[in-house]
């Protein structure tokens, strides 16, 4: 077997302007991972056109948009994904939800005709990675808030589809973080990277 991975990074900071924290550390990232040699798609949810779902029944039997296919497709590529966010009010994005909704549909992320919902899991085979920055400290988030929306991606999203481990990295009091400290998650997540880790 082969060390090389295929790895999906998905950008879920929803600023199409770019240049945050998610950004650089996404960036890190996927530059430590090409530079041991795995193969590195990314997906830049904020720079996608979708309407959000409104109805269940648009999400069992409606389409995918269009412009949402070259993701999955991608995801369907992967080995690994890596999900880099921001908290916002204690939870991913809306944009990034709005994102796992449209591409978790039923035919592609799970069998919609199986009777077990526990054996309807189609992206079984792919591990991942969850990257959260915050503005309060990540040991807070954890302890007192007992980081519900991380275990709610990994369960309820992730988890359900099939793809496990999840591994989750933390990254708290953003806004107090001076240059060397943005280097050291910087340097961090390349190690992570280039482990496909």
């Amino acid at each position: 077997m082969s060390d090389t991975r295929r790895i999906l990074v998905i950008q879920g900071h929803p600023d199409p302007a770019g240049g945050h924290l998610c950004h650089l550390l996404a960036r890190a990232y996927a530059g430590g991972a090409v530079g041991a040699g795995h193969d590195v798609r990314t997906v830049d949810v904020a720079a996608l056109d979708f309407p959000l779902l409104r109805s269940a029944a648009d999400w069992k039997t409606g389409t995918l948009p269009p412009p949402l296919k070259p993701a999955q497709d991608d995801i369907a590529w992967a080995q690994h994904l890596l999900i880099v966010f921001p908290l916002w009010l204690g939870d991913m994005p809306a944009l990034l939800k709005g994102f796992l909704e449209q591409v978790a549909r039923p035919g592609f992320a799970f069998k919609a005709d199986a009777d077990n919902p526990f054996a309807a899991k189609a992206l079984g085979g792919r591990s991942a990675r969850i990257v959260a920055t915050m503005g309060m400290p990540a040991l807070l988030y954890r302890a007192y808030f007992r980081a519900h929306s991380i275990k709610s991606l990994e369960r309820n999203i992730l988890g359900f589809v099939g793809i496990a481990p999840v591994h989750e990295t933390l990254i708290g009091l953003v806004d107090r973080l001076d240059a060397a400290g943005v280097a050291r998650w910087q340097a961090k997540l390349r190690g992570l990277g280039a482990q496909a880790r």
